[in-house]
């Protein structure tokens, strides 16, 4: 998508969730949307599909087709071999997610969760009747690492299945292949499980290379459980379309014996969008990480200038940004609905991804430069106001504007 014909006004027009889901005016930085659309061959192909009529059941020769696909990337692209009969075809992945611990996992045992993470990760547990363990990523450097003695704990205390996102949401964080190792080397002295969300696989920086968790080694794939997807690469979210990954012969087993009830629901479109993303994504997905590329360094900038106070280390993978506001004088509360109802923008709170998340906010760069240099500048407003009237004198009160029309 041309920059030059993309402003807040258009998107919003469009009807994008991010863009229309608090309310008039406001600027999108929340959901994890990107605002560059979908590569070419992706829309030629589902225009293809349209004029075809393929909008009834999916037929098996096409999910298939999207099986060998996705086995094809991940030998190609990250060096991982894949049978294609073992690429199960789902919705998304918290359906994966809701699988695995259903099915895969020991019943009624706790789910352990790093912490900050993205939200569904603390909630579906509790939906399915499990109790969470959070582990704390910590820093070392810029980097938040996993805590070996902490997941430790955690397996002893009773936590089955680990979810390990990697590339990490909301942190960034690219795993490498000695982190995983070690990892792997504590979940199977505990005969312990993984869920590994690799969707923002696609999506890594620089210097630094997604290494899938499963490929490590086979004590990794005897515990391993993969779900990918093209959604976060590509912009194909609402086309609901996943891919499970199995690496062992038990695993293979129980999803033969599992009911539709927990594997129906995958898009026909979504298939066809997602085999064309696989075969023939790559030229735009290049094209789209050199600008999250460039928009990472400069939100830094950004920040640098209008926010000096705010931590920020550019993510090593994904289009999210990990901001640390700890340092200045906000409300403890919510720090998403301050920046909504003083800045007209939309971030996610860090809270709302585990206690460790208190005092930071998520936001999606993937716009254009003038766009996210609009949002930044809002938001220095905003706490610039609010540091102009805790500095008067005399008794007072704070409240929020609502100026933006937020809801």
């Amino acid at each position: 998508m041309n920059s030059s014909e993309v402003s807040a006004e258009s998107l919003r027009e469009a009807g994008h969730l991010k863009w229309t889901v608090s309310g008039p005016g406001l600027l999108g930085a929340c959901a994890a949307e990107m605002d560059y659309g979908t590569a070419p061959p992706i829309t030629a192909a589902l225009v293809d599909a349209l004029e075809k009529g393929l909008l009834g059941y999916l037929p098996p020769a096409l999910a298939r087709d999207l099986s060998m696909a996705c086995a094809a990337w991940q030998q190609h692209t990250y060096g991982w071999e894949v049978e294609p009969d073992d690429v199960r075809l789902l919705p998304d992945v918290i359906r994966a997610f809701h699988v695995a611990v259903e099915h895969y996992s020991r019943p009624g045992s706790a789910v352990i969760v790093p912490v900050p993470t993205f939200t569904p990760f603390l909630t579906v547990p509790g939906l399915l009747g499990r109790q969470v363990i959070q582990v704390e990523l910590v820093k070392s450097g810029n980097r938040y690492v996993y805590d070996l003695d902490a997941l430790d704990r955690a397996y002893a205390d009773g936590g089955h299945m680990l979810v390990l996102c990697n590339p990490h949401n909301p942190l960034g964080r690219v795993m490498e292949a000695s982190e995983l190792a070690a990892i792997s080397e504590i979940v199977g002295r505990h005969g312990g499980r993984v869920f590994s969300d690799e969707v923002h696989a696609p999506l890594v920086f620089g210097e630094h290379r997604h290494v899938p968790y499963a490929s490590i080694s086979s004590t990794a794939a005897d515990h391993a459980i993969t779900a990918v997807s093209a959604s976060k690469a590509w912009n194909l979210a609402g086309l609901k379309c996943a891919q499970m990954v199995l690496t062992n012969d038990a695993d293979r087993a129980r999803w033969d014996g599992l009911g539709r009830l927990a594997t129906d629901g995958t898009s026909i479109l979504g298939v066809v969008a997602a085999t064309s993303a696989y075969l023939g994504g790559k030229p735009w997905l290049d094209t789209v990480r050199d600008r999250l590329d460039r928009n990472r360094r400069l939100l830094g900038d950004l920040l640098r200038a209008h926010l000096p106070d705010v931590r920020y280390t550019p993510p090593e993978g994904t289009y999210l940004g990990w901001l640390d506001f700890r340092q200045i004088d906000l409300p403890n509360s919510d720090l998403a609905e301050f920046f909504i109802a003083e800045a007209g923008v939309t971030t996610v709170d860090g809270g709302s991804c585990g206690p460790a998340g208190r005092g930071f906010v998520r936001l999606n760069f993937a716009t254009t430069e003038a766009i996210l240099a609009e949002i930044v500048e809002r938001m220095a407003d905003a706490v610039r106001r609010r540091n102009q009237v805790a500095n008067l004198p005399g008794p007072r009160t704070f409240a929020l504007h609502t100026m933006w029309g937020a809801a």
